[in-house]
């Protein structure tokens, strides 16, 4: 073996080492979610210039790209977000509304959508961005089980994400977890979001209440795993705690004796 290719080889081990085995990435530069036990859990934020990955069933896209939505919020710091998707994604899920962006938070004249032909592309293209400095984030959605993102694509991404410090967002739809180099590994299912409160002026959206996403971290690299319901704020772009809405209760009626001074009586 020649020694140029030798040092080539010593050079790729290094940055892999400093991936898989580094105590520290980047703690210095992370993200509050918001969500209290979910940012401790995660030391203090979610990580930028690192990946992670969203899982969910496919029945579950919905949520999944919600809250994938709501982490990119949070990690671009207001620079541009690039959206890399397949290109019958929309058969599947439809197309990202851009009046949809707005109401959870995110400016849409700062998402770029690249549509990919294949999953070659969509791999290229998001390695590519991930290495300009100027974006603050990178969505990738990928649908199923794609041999092409094998450990080596992952450390790619990685590797670009490192380098540039934006952050790269898997967006894995009915797809099974496979070895990766990302920072955390969570599988989204959609949570119940009971009604707004009574006191909100009457309109079409007034019941619908915040988002919420039932979050699983089945992966954290520097910290535990855990399961929590996780509401969005759309005004404050930020997850919190479930809100609780008071119920009214109901008053005992005038013409009723009281229960407890019967028994007493009795």
């Amino acid at each position: 073996m020649s020694g140029a290719r030798m040092n080539a080889l010593a050079t790729l081990r290094g940055q892999i080492e400093r991936i898989e085995t580094a105590e520290v990435v980047h703690q210095h530069d992370r993200v509050a979610l918001g969500h209290g036990e979910v940012d401790s859990a995660l030391k203090g934020g979610l990580a930028r210039a690192v990946i992670h990955e969203v899982f969910c069933e496919g029945r579950q896209g919905t949520a999944a790209t919600g809250f994938v939505m709501g982490l990119a919020g949070r990690v671009s710091r207001h620079r541009p977000l690039l959206w890399v998707r397949q290109d019958f994604s929309e058969l599947e899920t439809g197309a990202l509304s851009m009046s949809g962006l707005a109401e959870i938070g995110l400016d849409p004249r700062r998402v770029v959508m690249v549509r990919a032909a294949d999953v070659e592309s969509a791999l290229r293209t998001s390695a590519d961005a991930l290495a300009c400095d100027a974006l603050g984030a990178v969505v990738l959605e990928l649908w199923g089980d794609v041999r092409q993102f094998d450990l080596v694509a992952s450390r790619k991404l990685t590797l670009a994400a490192q380098s540039s410090g934006a952050t790269g967002l898997m967006l894995r739809m009915a797809a099974q977890p496979l070895p990766s180099t990302a920072e955390t590994r969570w599988m989204l299912r959609a949570a119940h979001s009971p009604p707004g409160p009574a006191s909100m002026p009457a309109a079409p959206w007034s019941a619908w209440g915040a988002p919420r996403f039932d979050a699983e971290l089945l992966r954290n690299r520097h910290g535990q795993c855990g399961r929590w319901i996780m509401e969005w704020k759309c005004d404050e772009c930020q997850f919190s705690e479930p809100s609780t809405y008071p119920q009214p209760v109901a008053a005992t009626p005038a013409h009723r004796s009281d229960s407890a001074v019967l028994r007493r009586a009795g």
